[in-house]
């Protein structure tokens, strides 16, 4: 088994990078999450599970090892392959993926593009007690308002290009994605400016005045829970 990469990033496309160890350039399919963390030409250690086909061997990375396991683990459930684990965990996040488990709320879980009811029912029951308990710390990712634009600032949020290529990869149309990341963009101004969304929600923002990082790139942490927002917003629509 493949346990992790460690090399450089060579090309990022919207479902997967390519990592070069040792000269050869290895395809693994991420998260949008997941890919939010990578830069081209830069160094990356990415945790991996090789999952084996009669007819391919695909790598699988995450950001971290934690990822990994839960990935490994919720394929032991009926009706969950890669893909459809892969889409959970673009979904939730680990810790998230436990609570919804322990507390038997199958609601949350047919949030995921593929789960009905009758398959999230399935998958509590089957993982009940083993995906262990959710951690103590705030959920990755939680950042700040976004600030509202202003004098310098783009147009358009730094983070809408990953977030919408991330919904397309998982099946959204465009126009559901152009919807949905409008509407998380508006709570997210509106958090901004102290005004609450009527369902409650408001989306952390950015790491940065621009919602950015320095250089102008989205903020990691801010892409993966952006998407999750926009996620939620198209499993109520």
């Amino acid at each position: 088994m493949i346990s992790h990469l460690d090399g450089t990033v060579s090309a990022i496309a919207p479902e997967g990078a390519v990592i070069e160890v040792g000269g050869v350039g290895l395809l693994v399919q991420c998260t949008p999450g997941t890919l939010a963390t990578l830069r081209r030409g830069e160094r990356a250690r990415v945790a991996t599970s090789l999952v084996v086909r009669e007819d391919a061997l695909t790598l699988f990375g995450f950001a971290a090892d934690d990822e990994r396991d839960v990935f490994e683990l919720l394929q032991t459930a009926s009706g969950v392959g890669p893909r459809l684990a892969l889409a959970m965990l673009a979904v939730f996040t680990p810790d998230e993926l436990r609570r919804a488990v322990a507390a038997e709320d199958v609601t949350a879980l047919t949030r995921v593009p593929g789960i009905g009811r009758k398959g999230a029912q399935r998958i509590v029951l089957e993982l009940a007690g083993r995906l262990g308990s959710p951690g103590l710390a705030g959920r990755p990712g939680e950042l700040g308002p976004l600030a509202p634009a202003g004098p310098g600032r783009p147009a358009a949020p730094p983070w809408r290009d990953q977030v919408r290529a991330g919904l397309l990869n998982l099946g959204w149309q465009a126009r559901e994605a152009d919807q949905a990341i409008a509407a998380v963009e508006a709570d997210a101004l509106a958090a901004a400016s102290g005004t609450v969304p009527d369902n409650g929600t408001v989306p952390a923002g950015g790491n940065g005045a621009d919602g950015g990082t320095a250089n102008g790139e989205p903020a990691e942490a801010e892409v993966a829970v952006m998407l999750r927002a926009a996620l939620r917003k198209l499993s109520r629509a």
